[in-house]
């Protein structure tokens, strides 16, 4: 009988420790932590990046190059954060919202340069003369954007106050010159519940 009845006073909470999964669309937003997420990531790409392309250097480089569009590329974002973050995902919201915007012409990363010559290199010795690609033909960029993510966490108790700050530059690749300095803010408020049974 003393079974019977630890049983049941036990398995409302077995029960409520169990998984539950829920799919959800990739462009629901829903705040579990409090911390940076992907939904942070795409409002803060999408918001700097038209910032940036609506700012003065942009007509700029449109007139220095005769009307063609500048050639960018991303460089490192740093995580200044004391949390985890991927910042690849962050610099593919970029690289998105860049191509996507029609304004700009876009060259690969370092990572992924780096692999296509390996395959240029390769095409040279198996490839036939007809399809191979030739070395010396990559288009080279004109500004670079690169940049810091940081934070501030207030915390007293169970409350707590996470303030992002994202810096973006933008440098002209051949003279150095920041053509560009953009910044994001996020303010976040969490207050987490007294475990409850």
């Amino acid at each position: 009988m003393k079974k019977l009845l630890v049983l049941t006073l036990l398995l409302p909470l077995l029960i409520a420790c169990g998984t539950k999964v829920e799919r959800m669309d990739a462009d629901t937003t829903k705040d579990l932590s409090g911390k940076w997420n992907d939904a942070d990531s795409r409002m803060t790409a999408e918001t700097m990046i038209n910032d940036c392309l609506n700012a003065n250097w942009y007509n700029k480089a449109l007139k220095a190059k005769g009307g063609n569009e500048p050639v960018v590329i991303v460089g490192t974002i740093k995580n200044n954060t004391m949390e985890h973050i991927n910042t690849a995902t962050f610099v593919e919201e970029m690289q998105r919202a860049l191509i996507n915007s029609g304004k700009v012409d876009f060259v690969a990363s370092q990572d992924e340069r780096g692999e296509v010559r390996e395959e240029r290199l390769e095409q040279q010795e198996y490839s036939s003369e007809q399809t191979r690609k030739d070395f010396g033909k990559e288009v080279g960029a004109d500004y670079m954007l690169s940049g810091a993510m940081e934070s501030i966490v207030d915390k007293e108790g169970r409350k707590s106050v996470i303030y992002y700050q994202i810096n973006l530059k933008l440098i002209n690749v051949e003279t150095n010159q920041l053509v560009w300095n953009g910044q994001q803010k996020i303010k976040k408020y969490v207050a987490k519940n007294a475990l409850k049974f």
